[in-house]
């Protein structure tokens, strides 16, 4: 891995937590000399895991759609800024940019973008490791749904493995390094049932 996706909130969140945890993965990334390829903003938990990344010399990849710019949301001093036409090209880009993918708390936004990562990897489309950052549990009710998505039939045993989970980011970049995809087609156990 030489650079990663990191999705996450243009707000900060009710508890500091959250933004400490984003600046530690930040000076994390930059220690390890992986780049942040990021949504290029420079509100919220995007400008301090961003901020964070330059303080300690890393480089930065922002991907932003150009009506963001013109609301003068982009961050002025990340090392490469990529304006792009629309949400749906700045997510293509930032898979194309990136050999992993971390999510970090935010709101519907983030779960879009984490989303539909997870559903690329399930059509292997990417095999690229996947991560949450389980910031103080907020992850913990989304895990809940997958599993119970899993237990009813709607998520597959296997593709519970696409991505890792972890409370720390060296933990959780550990994780990732170690990853393996999943195997198999994932159309090949697709059943229509009707009632």
């Amino acid at each position: 891995m030489k650079s990663i996706c990191v999705f996450c909130g243009s707000a900060f969140g009710q508890r500091v937590v959250y933004q400490e945890a984003a600046a530690e993965l930040g000076r994390t990334l930059a220690g390890q000399q992986l780049s942040l390829v990021w949504g290029g903003g420079r509100v919220g938990l995007m400008g301090v895991i961003a901020d964070a990344v330059l303080a300690a010399r890393g480089q930065t990849v922002g991907v932003i759609p150009g009506f963001m710019v013109e609301k003068e949301l982009a961050h002025p001093e990340s090392t490469e800024l990529i304006e792009v036409d629309s949400m749906h090209t700045r997510k293509a880009v930032m898979a194309e940019r990136a050999d992993g993918f971390i999510a970090l708390p935010g709101g519907f936004g983030t779960l879009d973008e984490l989303f539909e990562i997870l559903t690329w990897a399930q059509l292997h489309i990417h095999a690229k490791p996947i991560g949450l950052l389980n910031i103080a549990g907020y992850f913990d009710p989304l895990l809940a749904w997958i599993k119970h998505a899993e237990q009813e039939g709607f998520v597959r045993s296997n593709h519970m493995n696409m991505f890792h989970v972890a409370d720390t980011p060296e933990a959780l970049l550990e994780a990732m390094r170690a990853h393996r995809a999943p195997e198999g087609d994932w159309s090949t156990k697709v059943s229509l049932v009707r009632g």
